[in-house]
């Protein structure tokens, strides 16, 4: 099969090469997944498990990528609730090679089943997004309808995700980031807008959940918005920004079939879309790796036409 790989650390995105790689197999409670649309994550290749297994070996040369949607061609022994022919879509392990191929093998309860009437391309979209926005909100933040969140980043592909669902759960949302953005931020659902190079994030005053993509000053100035019992929930790792009366968590996206199926449901009900900026070819996964100039939105790579 054809996939992408990543040889050299220390090259970085120039050692990201298109090979031809052996077709996997199904491991237990497995399925291998014929990849039809495939996302990636641009940090991916400064995480350690793209490199290294769980006890530190090296393994590569690796496939990147962890967001796919396509068909199941194959279940591993013991694989229980997919069917071979079924559409799903889902996130895979971090340590296993990814999505970036026509093959995939996972773990079955990584995925979830893709309904007919969405596009392949429109469930890769949907994965790491939807998944980050709602464990984010509802699992660390326990946002609740009528309470007020401040989402960082809302132009952005998570944070407008993040936008819309909590906007979608009855929240009121304050978006923030660069000026061009507030016009992306605002269609995707934020009620008001704060530009982090000419507004004071300081006079938005109190809200019960920040939501964070951004780290580092940024979250340490927005602990002191958090009201009394809120939250502020970072992806960024460890930041040191404590609320004076409140919680700070920060969380890394996992894998959540019933989660997934919740979100595309909200997408086939016009609730909740994806914010694409790019699609290519795996052909041209290496130039997407490699971008000459930033895509506002989510880059997925089209496997099969």
């Amino acid at each position: 099969m054809k996939a992408i790989v990543v040889t050299d650390q220390a090259a970085g995105t120039a050692g990201v090469k298109l090979v031809e790689r052996p077709e996997p197999q199904a491991a237990i409670n497995d399925v291998v997944v014929q990849i039809h649309a495939s996302g990636f994550t641009g940090d991916e290749l400064s995480w350690p498990s793209t490199w290294t297994d769980r006890v530190g070996r090296d393994r590569t040369p690796s496939i990147p990528g962890h967001e796919l949607a396509g068909m199941v061609t194959a279940l591993g022994y013991g694989t229980t609730g997919l069917s071979v022919g079924q559409r799903v879509f889902g996130l895979t392990d971090w340590y296993r090679d990814g999505t970036l191929a026509e093959y995939v093998a996972v773990e079955a309860r990584n995925l979830a089943p893709l309904p007919g009437d969405v596009d392949f391309t429109e469930g890769a979209a949907l994965v790491m997004p939807g998944l980050t926005a709602w464990q984010g909100l509802f699992e660390h933040g326990r946002l609740q309808a009528g309470q007020s969140v401040l989402v960082h980043g809302a132009a952005g592909v998570v944070g407008s995700m993040a936008t819309q669902l909590a906007r979608e759960a009855g929240a009121y949302v304050i978006g923030t980031g660069r000026a061009a953005g507030r016009q992306t931020a605002l269609e995707f659902g934020a009620q008001e807008f704060v530009d982090l190079d000419n507004d004071s994030l300081e006079d938005v005053g109190g809200v019960d959940l920040v939501f964070d993509v951004l780290g580092g000053d940024i979250a340490k100035r927005s602990a002191g918005l958090i009201r009394a019992g809120g939250t502020l929930v970072t992806i960024t790792g460890p930041t040191g920004a404590r609320p004076t009366d409140g919680l700070t968590v920060d969380f890394v996206v996992v894998p959540d079939r019933t989660q997934l199926s919740e979100i595309v449901r909200r997408l086939r009900d016009g609730r909740v879309r994806t914010n694409i900026g790019k699609v290519a070819t795996l052909d041209d996964a290496v130039a997407a790796f490699n971008p000459t100039e930033r895509v506002k939105g989510k880059t997925i790579i089209r496997v099969r036409p």
